[in-house]
């Protein structure tokens, strides 16, 4: 009897990448993927453990997944990722039908571990998490054909004071250029339009490995690979963003006018009990420089309201700077208490109830400053991906300004387009975080 494996994938795109390598390594060992659950002989979960609520939505994942032991084809369930590299032990006391248990070190390990559980050895493989895929490692894509992640380094060295990343994911380390290069080209090879490059701190590529920020070498490298039509960049740490980057990105009319750029909050005292490398006036700064030298170009950032210290003025100040910057997209978080972080050790702990407010008045503003922005949108003409039809002759897709399953998307109508094609459309209304449009056929 072939054995069904599914894999369910929670947290990031750098989790999803590992979840990818561990389909690739089933798959190549013998064992058949499926996507239905009820199917499956063995159930993985790959857990995201980065915060609070993705902790609790791992947990609430896995018992969900123990039904099927009962019910369904299931012989066992494993759970793998970052929440089994901080708590296995606590986890498997507490969950006896958990079958065995995975850190992010041992992904190239996962077919064994399957077949071990299967024999009915129950299994903890919790060690160093230093593994780095690349480029010879298997692979089964979980996106959509015409767009993948591809992870250029892993771990973290920033200890930002509220993050738990550096224990769960090791100290960072880079992939060699030539194995990004190769990984890309054999992507784009199999069709594939969009790479998203993507690590911890993608903007630190290459420092530890070869002494240097690398990315902007990278980037001048991957842009002219035959087949690749957009190259966006992820997850960047703004302290380590060079002018030598911002020169490479607006020279490369492949890579997306858009980035993505955790800046966590806007008082520097908070900053500095964070451990962040960057000040407000340096951020700032940063944020002029790449507007002129990308003109038009999107900005995602995140924020976190209530962490420790953060008085009613500093959060104040917090507003101010969103409804300076106009940022494009915003997310906000509120501030999860984490053990064995210097955040979590601070005596002036904010209110959840606090917390919460000041949640709901920073997305209220950004949510005012995101509709205005798509509102200068109505009435040009812009390139869309198509990802999607939703119904007959209506479609969804993405602009350059639009990264996949964070941001909004283009609702646009036409005719007889496909998953992956390019239209040219005509934006005739927005809301708050989506555009709408149509599809002209003009020439030019």
């Amino acid at each position: 009897m072939t054995v069904k494996v599914n894999i369910t994938s929670l947290g990031c795109a750098k989790n999803r990448v590992d979840t990818e390598v561990m389909l690739g390594l089933l798959r190549d060992a013998g064992y058949e993927i499926t996507h239905r659950e009820e199917d499956a002989h063995v159930l993985i979960v790959n857990t995201c453990g980065f915060i609070l609520p993705a902790k609790e939505e791992s947990i609430n994942t896995i018992l969900e997944l123990v039904r099927f032991k009962e019910t369904g084809k299931c012989q066992a369930l494993l759970v793998a990722g970052c929440l089994s590299q901080g708590y296995s032990d606590d986890l498997a006391k507490e969950l006896p039908e958990v079958d065995g248990f995975l850190g992010p070190g041992e992904v190239p390990k996962v077919a064994s571990i399957v077949a071990n559980v299967l024999q009915g050895k129950k299994t903890i493989q919790v060690g160093q998490p230093d593994f780095l895929y690349d480029h010879t490692m298997p692979r089964v894509l979980s996106t959509p054909f015409h767009y993948a992640y591809v992870k250029v380094a892993d771990g973290c060295d920033n200890r930002c004071g509220f993050c738990m990343i550096p224990n769960l994911r090791g100290p960072f380390r880079s992939r060699e250029e030539d194995s990004v290069f190769q990984e890309v080209q054999s992507l784009t090879e199999r069709g594939i339009q969009e790479i998203l490059l993507i690590a911890q701190d993608t903007t630190r590529y290459g420092l530890d490995r070869y002494g240097e920020f690398r990315l902007p070498q990278l980037i001048r490298r991957l842009a002219p690979v035959d087949g690749l039509k957009w190259l966006r960049l992820m997850y960047c740490y703004p302290a380590h963003f060079t002018p030598e980057l911002i020169e490479a990105m607006a020279a490369e009319p492949k890579v997306c006018r858009y980035v993505d750029l955790p800046l966590q909050h806007a008082d520097d005292e908070l900053l500095r009990s964070m451990n962040r490398r960057s000040s407000v006036a340096e951020i700032r700064q940063l944020v002029k420089d790449l507007r002129a030298n990308l003109p038009g170009m999107a900005i995602r950032s995140s924020f976190i309201v209530g962490l420790p210290g953060e008085t009613e003025e500093k959060f104040q100040r917090l507003l101010d700077f969103l409804e300076e910057m106009r940022f494009d997209r915003v997310g906000v978080f509120t501030y999860s208490r984490e053990e064995d972080t210097p955040a979590g050790r601070l005596r002036d702990q904010v209110p959840d109830e606090v917390k919460e407010e000041r949640f709901h008045r920073a997305m209220a503003l950004q949510q005012a400053i995101s509709r205005s922005i798509q509102q200068e949108w109505v009435g040009r003409t812009i390139p869309v991906l198509v990802e999607e039809e939703v119904s007959p002759g209506l479609y969804r897709g993405r602009s350059e300004r639009e990264a996949p399953e964070v941001d909004g998307f283009i609702e646009l109508k036409g005719k007889d387009l496909m998953s992956g094609q390019w239209a040219k459309v005509k934006i005739t209304a927005a809301d708050d975080y989506d555009l709408m449009g149509e599809e002209i056929n003009e020439p030019g």
